[in-house]
């Protein structure tokens, strides 16, 4: 008989009975089962064979197309010819991998070449795009009054030397400031609404969050020119301009934060919940601080949308060269606007001063990111900043319950005395 009739994926085997067990466990035939290790399957790749259907099918599809784009067809291009030759590396690659591997295997390595490659034209082209912008601009930012000086005492004709871009740095920085302060109370607490609380209301909130996600910007500069500069007669300044950005902003803030908040486990509520606590100690004090690292990723999602946006500024923020450090009153410049104008003119320092002003923009963004993600930490990582608040805030708890337990202490023992006193005293 066959002792091991069984798959060794159900790790049992079929075993003679063994004459000093007293309570042999047989079957009908006075065979046994006994639990054996399953074989440990192998998820690894053969790197060799790999790396050599995608050489193999990389240099095959590359002779093929210059075959037929130099002998069979009268074809030309350097986009045609990419996309050839990459069509034709996906169907050898499928080919040989389908003679020794299964449909699985197939269907897996080619989604896989297709999302690294995918990937990499991503890469490359946020790439080139900062790499350009910098190249077009250096020329400009290698020049110290380019972040001192304003565009007063410059003009068109005017060298690199003169001009600068210090009033659209301190306008986009303010304008942004004011926009994150408005959207960011608003945002976080529209998202705990409609994620926290159930009913009509909640459901029809989301539901223009998410239709107002795709509004376009010049809608919203629209909006504030009709009813704060037209209606309210207020100037056109940096106060309006952060008003339309916060427009722009809070659906972005809003939807993701709301995803964010989603993502939070169900079981810390429970537990929350379990404890005594209310609702809204729950959400404060446990849903928030949980996800901390998304909701930071929101508000940078919101606020990175926000700081490039040039068309609601320019019914809104007005038109200046000189610094206006006031956002109340008065046009204010920013960085956007400035790009937009500089990029317009024919002179080659205009255009030069447009991508230093671009670059400047990113690096804002670039500043402005890093500080956040080392003041929030990563997502399941606190930052060294939340380390030690939660460390100062745990020391205050602690102290605050030892002198609460003092104090109940002390109140224990007068009363006890108390007790004493009214025992030992005249009936």
């Amino acid at each position: 008989m066959n002792d091991d009739p069984t798959p060794r994926s159900r790790g049992l085997r079929l075993v003679p009975p063994d004459p000093g067990d007293p309570q042999p466990r047989t079957t009908v035939t006075g065979y046994r089962w006994q639990s054996v290790p399953a074989a440990r399957r192998k998820t690894g790749k053969n790197r060799g064979q790999l790396v050599a259907d995608v050489a193999g099918a990389a240099a095959s599809a590359t002779s093929l197309t210059v075959l037929a784009y130099g002998r069979l067809a009268a074809m030309h291009g350097a986009l045609g010819f990419i996309v050839t030759d990459y069509l034709l590396f996906l169907l050898l690659l499928t080919i040989l991998t389908g003679l020794s591997a299964s449909r699985s295997v197939i269907v897996d390595r080619l989604m896989t070449t297709l999302l690294s490659t995918a990937a990499v034209l991503f890469v490359g082209a946020l790439a080139l795009i900062v790499t350009f912008t910098f190249w077009r601009g250096h020329a400009a930012l290698a020049h110290g009054n380019f972040w001192t000086q304003d565009m007063t005492t410059a003009g068109p004709l005017s060298p690199l030397s003169a001009g600068g871009i210090s009033y659209a740095l301190i306008g986009t920085i303010e304008q942004i400031g004011l926009a994150l302060l408005i959207t960011i109370p608003l945002g976080l607490a529209c998202a705990v609404y409609i994620g926290e609380v159930s009913g009509p209301v909640a459901r029809f909130t989301r539901t223009m969050v998410s239709a107002m996600t795709a509004l376009p910007a010049i809608v919203a500069g629209l909006f504030v020119y009709a009813a704060a500069i037209i209606g309210l007669g207020l100037q056109q300044s940096g106060l309006c301009a952060a008003l339309a950005l916060s427009i722009v902003m809070l659906p972005i803030i809003t939807r993701a934060a709301d995803v964010i908040l989603r993502l939070v486990p169900q079981n810390l509520r429970e537990a929350g919940l379990a404890s005594g606590a209310s609702h809204w100690r729950l959400v404060w004090h446990v849903v928030l601080p949980t996800a901390r690292a998304g909701l930071v990723t929101a508000i940078l999602m919101g606020a990175t949308r926000g700081i490039g946006e040039a068309s609601p500024l320019l019914l809104t923020a007005g038109a200046t060269n000189a610094v206006n450090p006031d956002p109340l009153r008065n046009p204010q410049g920013s960085l956007p606007l400035a790009a937009f104008d500089f990029v317009q003119s024919p002179e080659p320092a205009m255009i030069a001063r447009g991508f230093a002003a671009a670059a400047a923009l990113m690096l804002v963004v670039l500043v402005f990111f890093t500080a956040a993600r080392v003041s929030a930490g990563t997502s399941g990582h606190a930052s060294p900043l939340a380390r030690r608040l939660a460390r100062s805030g745990s020391a205050r708890d602690s102290a605050r319950f030892d002198t609460r337990h003092a104090e109940l202490a002390e109140l224990a023992e007068a009363r006890s005395g108390d007790r004493t006193v009214q025992a030992g005293g005249p009936s």
